[in-house]
């Protein structure tokens, strides 16, 4: 027979010792088992033997607990980005997630929308994880930093356009990804170049540097750049493509895959000719570029593996005290095809 609601919610809450009393070992050992306890031997039996009653019983260790015996958590407090950031990373924070928890830290997504500066800091800070991995969503202060250092992480580490005091830091320079593409395109003979500029809110911290780095190669050329505002959407980027020949551009960067091919399709579909007309460049190297036809020419990007931040998170949390580290997390290739 199954039981109501409540007679559920009116079962007692197991406990470790519970576990020890099914195991018929210690608690110390059921918190040696459940804790991955590496200094002390156990044999694989009774380890196996503690996970079954474990189960069993449905008992999970205490976090807060947990972390009150340790001196502190295992919590890797990640912020969600809340701006559409692309498939290439996406990939790569899912395997940063997969890599912490092989090695025993637990991954939690803070949802920080609305939040400034000092102001997120203090709420991640009351979680009290063990380190934080920003991903340049919300800005970071140096007092910020030491706010989260004071509540017990051991680690701060950003990921962004550059580094913060008191950071380890991995620093995307995406004005690199717009130099790359800006001197393919004066290469190929363009003197007038788009640069799709994303009206989506957030991505200004990826777009802004891409023009930049495009403008840097365009004036090296004589080359002039019109920044292109366009929303991810098919209306806009048809209206964009029925103007094209009044604004007189002979190449463009799309910003990324996504939107070069949204663009590419509209342009082709106004009856500009791709690339005869224009050239199309975007960035990120995503497969289904290379399906189009033209196929889309492209800046390829050298990510760092999230298997090397995850090492690098449980570096900084090891040593604490350690000198900030700083990696360049990006480099950045153009892969020619036929797009322009």
């Amino acid at each position: 027979m199954s039981q109501s609601p409540k007679q559920s919610a009116g079962r007692s809450v197991p406990t470790s010792a519970d576990v020890a009393r099914l195991a018929g070992v210690s608690r110390a050992t059921v918190s040696y088992v459940l804790n991955n306890t590496a200094a002390v031997r156990i044999s694989e039996p009774t380890r196996r033997r503690v996970r079954e009653a474990a189960e069993e019983l449905g008992y999970v260790p205490h976090a807060a607990a947990r972390s009150l015996r340790a001196g502190h958590s295992r919590m890797v407090l990640m912020p969600t980005a809340h701006v559409p950031i692309g498939p290439l990373y996406s990939r790569f924070f899912n395997e940063l997630q997969w890599a912490l928890r092989r090695l025993d830290y637990t991954v939690v997504q803070y949802a920080s929308v609305g939040l400034e500066a000092d102001e997120a800091a203090r709420a991640w800070a009351e979680l009290r994880p063990v380190a934080v991995v920003s991903l340049g969503q919300v800005g970071l202060t140096p007092s910020g930093v030491e706010l989260l250092r004071r509540a017990g992480a051991k680690a701060v580490i950003t990921v962004g356009p550059q580094q913060i005091a008191g950071t380890h830091a991995l620093v995307m320079d995406q004005t690199s990804v717009g130099r790359v593409a800006g001197a393919h395109l004066v290469e190929r003979g363009c003197r007038a170049v788009g640069v799709v500029m994303p009206e989506e809110p957030g991505l200004e911290m990826f777009s802004v540097p891409r023009l930049e780095g495009v403008r840097a190669a365009a004036d090296k050329a004589g080359a002039t750049v019109v920044p292109l505002p366009l929303r991810y959407e098919e209306e806009p980027a048809n209206e964009l493509a029925a103007r094209w020949r009044e604004l007189g551009l002979d190449g463009v960067f799309g910003y990324n895959d996504e939107y070069a091919m949204l663009l590419m399709r509209a342009l082709q579909d106004a009856g500009v000719a791709v690339p005869g007309e224009t050239a199309v460049v975007g960035s990120d190297d995503l497969v289904l570029g290379r399906l189009l036809r033209p196929r889309l020419s492209t800046v390829h990007i050298d990510m760092v593996r999230g298997q090397e931040l995850a090492e690098l998170v449980d570096r900084a949390v090891r040593d604490p005290e350690a000198a900030p580290e700083r990696r360049e997390l990006l480099a950045s290739r153009i892969v020619h095809r036929e797009s322009s």
